[in-house]
């Protein structure tokens, strides 16, 4: 893809004619993600639309401008004027393929599509999901010889590479960026020989024929499958949620709060990630007002002691968002009160939100056995009840949800598929 600068935006995006423009940052797991799925599109459709990528942080006078305020943050343009609808973050590869129909006419870009051609591939083992549990279970069983490949719709690293710092991994005395803690096993996992397919749609799953289906065009058929899906962050569902994505609100500190430097900020949660990344956010920060729904914060002792004796973040507790609005560039949020069930409304410049998980099984399309909460249950060899499938990481039922026991889960999967098919 091009690369541009703002000066040359007028030029080459509102000059006429059809363009994607990708807002991205470093650092960004969803921008690496993100990159390859472009790349592959523009070969597609590279004589219909012109693809070009700006450095947000280079060019943030420009993205303040558009209000651009999430990485990644693709617009589309047409004829000089934007179209459609933005997408931001963890963005796939179909909901590119939608706007594009916007664009150029959903029969144009279907007889692009149908140019590519479909075809199979076999492997031992599919992996599906590539965090912590995921690359584990790679690296034990590429190590075992076993023919294996690691799908993700984004990078590999999962959940971990979006925190800010990890302070309790076993083996580091200090505290290490969940960013380079994820790519340093995806790397080692990687460099043992184990296949990646990373940043692409997994378009149709099978557990009991064995098949993923990938980007509409790939079949992967294995002998076993590991599914390491994790979790995603919740949403609010409130009003003004959807429509704000990217333009204010934001899930992603590591990726979005250099943005907010001398900018008030509010935060929603009060569990460990909401506290946590509320310290690392009042880096860049000049006031931060955390929102949550109980009267006490949920997170551990050592991170409320931090939160609290920091002169920056304030707490507005037994609240929460009922509502979000915009002000010229203001976030303008409506919060109850739980108490009194009054509500008022606060302002700031930017929201980010921390509210809890849920476990990624929308691809599944209820396969599993699963437990009251939504998980997948499994043995202690990290077996379901599908026959040669296997779980393992915080999509599974269990009582604790850390790094290392979905390092556990991953190994202890691996072991056992390397017992039966190794």
């Amino acid at each position: 893809m091009k690369e541009i600068t703002a000066s040359e935006f007028e030029q080459e995006v509102l000059n006429g004619g059809n363009v994607l423009v990708d807002f991205y940052s470093t650092e960004c797991a969803p921008c690496e993600a993100i990159a390859p799925k472009l790349e592959g599109l523009e070969k597609l459709f590279g004589r219909e639309l012109k693809f070009v990528k700006i450095f947000r942080q280079g060019n943030r006078e420009l993205s303040d401008k558009l209000i651009v305020k999430s990485s990644p943050t693709l617009l589309f343009y047409q004829d000089g004027e934007e179209v459609c609808g933005r997408l931001a973050g963890g963005v796939k590869r179909s909901e590119i393929v939608r706007e594009l129909k916007h664009i150029l006419g959903k029969e144009k870009v279907t007889q692009i599509m149908a140019t590519q051609q479909p075809f199979v591939t076999d492997v031992d083992v599919a992996i599906l999901g590539a965090g912590p549990g995921g690359l584990t279970a790679g690296l034990y069983l590429c190590q075992a010889k076993i023919n294996t490949v690691l799908i993700d719709i984004a990078l590999p690293g999962g959940y971990v590479s979006t925190t800010h710092m990890v302070s309790n991994y076993p083996g580091f005395i200090d505290p290490q960026p969940g960013y380079l803690l994820g790519h340093n096993m995806s790397e080692q996992t990687k460099q043992c020989g184990t296949t990646y397919k990373v940043a692409v749609d997994v378009t149709k799953v099978d557990l009991h024929k064995k098949e993923i289906t990938i980007d509409n065009q790939e079949t992967i058929r294995a002998k076993r499958i590991i599914v390491a899906t994790g979790t995603s962050p919740n949403k609010m569902g409130i009003p003004g949620e959807v429509e704000y994505r990217g333009k204010g609100i934001s899930y992603c500190a590591t990726c979005d709060a250099k943005y907010f430097g001398d900018k008030e900020v509010i935060v929603v949660g009060g569990g460990n990630s909401a506290i946590e990344e509320a310290d690392f956010i009042s880096k860049f920060a000049s006031k931060i007002t955390i929102v949550h729904q109980f009267d006490q914060l949920q997170a551990n002792k050592t991170a409320q002691e931090k939160a609290f004796a920091n002169p920056k973040i304030s707490f507005l507790l037994s609240h929460e968002p009922r509502a979000i609005k915009k002000d010229g560039d203001k976030m303008v949020v409506e919060v109850e009160d739980l108490k009194t069930k009054e509500t008022k409304t606060i302002t700031a410049d930017g929201i980010f939100v921390f509210i809890g998980l849920k476990p990624n099984l929308e691809i599944f399309d209820n396969q599993f056995e699963l437990d009251e909460w939504g998980y997948i249950k499994t043995d202690e060899d990290k077996r379901t009840n599908i026959d040669g499938v296997f779980a393992v990481g915080d999509v599974t039922s269990k009582k604790y949800r850390q790094i290392t026991t979905a390092i556990a889960d991953g190994t202890i999967a691996a072991i056992s598929i390397t017992r039966e098919i190794g």
